[in-house]
């Protein structure tokens, strides 16, 4: 059997599940892996079969999205290219983790394909979001549309919805506190991260994309991106204080810590997320301004820590996938 794994590159979420993933697809034939996108610090330890340029956001310094980046690292005409030019007809099985060039490039050859994802939840009306209805939804429908849908969420939202996939490298920690907190907010630059955080009494780690070299100010370290560095660091801290993602939150409940939520501004799905994860009980601030130092200080102050069930299924959602989706020669 020959298998296509086609993944989003922009963060780290998506690179980081597939590190899971990839081995156990390794067992069922010849495993081919495409990234694209540009925007994420993790690797996989395998080779990359097809490295496109894609279509991705550029994380801002103040909590958003860089628009003029953004457009400035388009190369719409690279991706119509590589959407008629890829070659797929191959391949036995086809998945996507919310890439757009496989996506459409199956659409233009009529190949079926299946979605192996987070953002593949909002498939299903009952997945959590905001009341108002946002365009961005289009997205979720139209920017990598596939045939059939295996969601991962915080909740079971619908049959079709799994709970995280939570790597081994996190279940294999043993969680500890070393009083610390761990931080990972790339929207916001370091410096405005230093201003608030340094007023507080206690030690913070931040995991930061625009440093290479580790440094300190006070009681606030800043580390580069480091897959290793962080699941220590987040083994051992308090909490954690991330943005509206879904594998970093999802990961740090896991490990019982607490997690403070900040969502990009105008960012939809990081939205849907917020507010997912605060039915569960996870506390979300909408900005770092004024009000922050004091929803940081409550949140500190707060011991209360939500209590989560995330099964170990992967294995199992992976070989129910082949069996059903898989084409037989």
């Amino acid at each position: 059997m020959k298998i296509l794994y086609a993944i989003q590159g922009t963060g780290n979420g998506h690179i980081s599940r597939a590190r899971e993933i990839v081995p156990l697809l390794q067992r069922y034939g010849e495993l081919d892996l495409l990234v694209s996108g540009t925007e994420a610090e993790v690797t996989l330890s395998q080779p990359l079969k097809y490295r496109l340029h894609g279509f991705s956001f550029v994380f801002g310094t103040k909590g958003g999205v860089d628009k003029w980046a953004t457009f400035k690292l388009m190369n719409l005409r690279q991706l119509w290219h590589d959407m008629h030019d890829l070659p797929l007809k191959q391949y036995d099985l086809i998945i996507n983790d919310f890439e757009p060039v496989s996506a459409w490039a199956c659409r233009l050859q009529k190949l079926p394909s299946v979605s192996l994802s987070h953002q593949c939840s909002f498939v299903s009306p009952k997945t959590p979001r905001p009341e108002k209805w946002n365009y961005a939804e289009w997205l979720f429908k139209y920017y990598s549309p596939t045939t059939y849908h295996i969601g991962f969420h915080f909740e079971r939202y619908d049959d079709f919805i799994h709970t995280p996939v939570i790597r081994s490298d996190i279940r294999n920690l043993e969680p500890g506190n070393l009083g610390h907190y761990t931080v990972y907010l790339p929207a916001y630059d370091d410096k405005t991260l230093v201003k608030y955080l340094s007023r507080t009494g206690v030690e913070w780690h931040i995991f930061s994309k625009r440093q290479k070299i580790p440094y300190r100010e006070g009681n606030v370290q800043i580390f580069p991106v480091n897959n290793e560095t962080f699941n220590k660091s987040m083994a051992s801290c308090t909490g954690l204080l991330t943005g509206g993602g879904f594998e970093g939150p999802a990961e740090a409940l896991y490990l019982q810590k607490k997690v403070l939520v900040i969502p990009m501004s105008g960012q939809y799905e990081q939205q849907c997320n917020a507010l997912a994860a605060s039915r569960l009980g996870v506390p979300v601030v909408h900005a770092i301004d004024d009000d922050f130092p004091e929803h940081l200080n409550k949140w500190i102050a707060d011991d209360k820590k939500v209590r989560v069930d995330f099964p170990d299924e992967t294995t199992q959602i992976i070989d129910n996938m082949i069996k059903k989706y898989a084409k037989r020669n």
